[in-house]
């Protein structure tokens, strides 16, 4: 039997180096760790640098020092906090896409031999983004840090996805993922041989930008190139695609040494640490979720009995320290972690729209931000062909409607820019509302079995906490309205009220409490 582990005897005294600082999930995992392991020796952030000359270091004042992750720390702790930014956060100015992350190779040298363990968080979320954007940063970017970590001899650990699982389908495991199309020759060490699909899509790149001239319309062919490589060997976009290989990169790197890959699978706001509902920026149902509340759509692609795999951001940030504890403690093996909640706690499409559209019908009012009048259409989803019929014909009408409104002087009809939105919401996301799979997080709760009973609660990963009506219509939506959206002006505040009905004395009293 493995010996118990514990994370504040592991990671106290310990020099951790993260990636990806300036995004949401990577802010999480800083923020835990600043709170939870005050006795941790210090934290390097590798942090590109900015525009006009800016260095990391002045990037983090502005950017992740002034973040709200932060605001229960100045609250309760603020000197602590101080001291802390002052003596234990070092920021290095780098580039995860450059050798050497662009340094000095005795500068890089000395940065491996004073860390101790490595997250790497840095990615391209974009789940289309240009194909030689998206290998660089979500692939090619992993052999740095693993140079970085093998150089000092420190675990790493690798944030993927879950949806590296591509279009296979049924029950997905914490193993290694096989694609579901193309042929890819497999490693006798268990990682797939990515020299041949490299190179073949560097070719690919080569040609594309030999043939175009202008930068819009090499980005657009670019990303077009992506989406179609991603497709044929088994993908639904670029960045699930390009994860995928930095997976396996990564495995190939660190043979012999300590490697944990952590997949979430979709992040959304936290579920109670460092505050039910924080968030940062529209993640992937907020999209869907903000283009409802601003009438733009009422209607999409999904298949409403299927489960949706949606996970607070704070189980994964703590699903990443376990990691990282586990990996100090008891080192030498490659090992996967699924920070999910299909298997363990599902929901379905068809429950999450249910929920949000009557939280936001009876509670409309308290997210100010989120909406500038009552919802007045019901969110329909259907199938796919449905859609596409639904939408061809109604693109016909706003069409012949906009040339009329034009003839009259009246601009564009607002149907079009609409259908435009739904349109494009559907091109981006329609993949992740109609699931095929179930994650599955077994070995990700065995771990924690490792832990004592305090560590467990403290660094909670476990799905069966949430209350799904509780965290999507009061915990989220808050959330969404509070942290992700900038206040209105008061001008389009007055001109919201002047436009819409007062509520009725029953909806009134119906109103349901936000909880923030």
């Amino acid at each position: 039997m493995k010996p118990a582990l514990n994370v504040q005897a592991a990671l106290s005294g310990k020099r951790i180096l993260i990636t990806g600082s300036t995004g949401f999930l990577a802010k999480v995992v800083l923020e835990k760790l600043i709170r939870s392991v005050p006795d941790i020796g210090g934290i390097v952030l590798l942090i590109r640098g900015g525009k006009h000359g800016a260095d990391a270091r002045h990037r983090f004042d502005r950017d992740i020092a002034t973040s709200s992750v932060f605001d229960r720390l100045r609250a309760e702790r603020p000197a602590f906090l101080a001291e802390f930014f002052a003596e234990k956060i070092e920021c290095v100015t780098g580039e995860v896409t450059e050798p050497c992350f662009g340094l000095l190779l005795p500068d890089f040298t000395a940065l491996a031999r004073r860390v101790d363990v490595v997250i790497n968080a840095a990615a391209s979320v974009n789940f289309r983004e240009a194909l030689d954007e998206a290998l660089a940063i979500n692939a090619l970017s992993v052999q740095n840090i693993c140079e970085l970590a093998r150089t000092g001899n420190a675990p790493l650990i690798q944030v993927s996805t879950c949806y590296v699982n591509g279009y296979n389908r049924g029950d997905m495991l914490e193993q290694n993922v096989t694609p579901a199309r193309a042929a890819i020759p497999r490693h006798a060490d268990g990682h797939f041989d990515l020299y041949g699909l490299l190179k073949h899509l560097q070719h690919r790149i080569a040609v594309v930008e030999a043939e175009t001239i202008g930068s819009e319309q090499l980005e657009r062919r670019l990303t077009e190139l992506g989406i179609a490589e991603a497709n044929y060997h088994g993908w639904n976009d670029t960045y699930t695609f390009t994860k995928w290989m930095g997976e396996q990169l990564a495995m190939q790197a660190m043979r012999g040494k300590t490697l944990t890959i952590v997949r979430p699978s979709i992040i959304e706001s936290t579920l109670q640490e460092p505050a039910p509902g924080w968030l940062e920026g529209v993640k992937v149902a907020d999209a869907i979720i903000l283009a409802y509340a601003r009438g733009k759509t009422s209607f999409f692609p999904a298949k409403p009995n299927e489960i949706v795999d949606i996970v607070p951001a704070d189980l994964v940030a703590n699903s990443i320290v376990l990691a990282a504890a586990e990996a100090l403690a008891d080192p030498g093996a490659t090992r996967i972690y699924q920070a999910c909640t299909g298997s363990a706690n599902p929901i379905t499409v068809g429950r999450v729209i249910d929920l949000i559209q009557t939280e936001s019908k009876r509670n409309w009012r308290s997210y100010e931000r989120l909406f500038y009048q009552e919802p007045k259409h019901d969110f329909r989803v259907v199938s796919r062909p449905a859609f596409l019929l639904m939408l061809r014909a109604m693109r016909i009408g706003a069409t012949t409607w906009s040339g009329v409104r034009r003839l009259l002087g009246a601009g564009e009809s607002p149907k079009l820019e609409a259908l435009r939105t739904t349109q494009l919401l559907a091109l981006t996301f329609s993949f992740y509302t109609a699931p095929r799979y179930v994650f599955h997080n077994t070995s990700l709760m065995a771990l924690t079995q490792r832990f004592g009973s305090e560590d467990r609660a403290r660094y909670m990963v476990d799905p069966g906490a949430i209350d799904w009506k509780e965290y999507l219509c009061r915990i989220h939506m808050a959330g969404l309205n509070r942290y992700a959206l900038r206040p209105r002006s008061p001008k389009s505040v007055e001109a919201a009220a002047a436009a819409a009905p007062s509520p009725s004395t029953e909806a009134r009293a119906k109103a349901t409490p936000v909880k923030i």
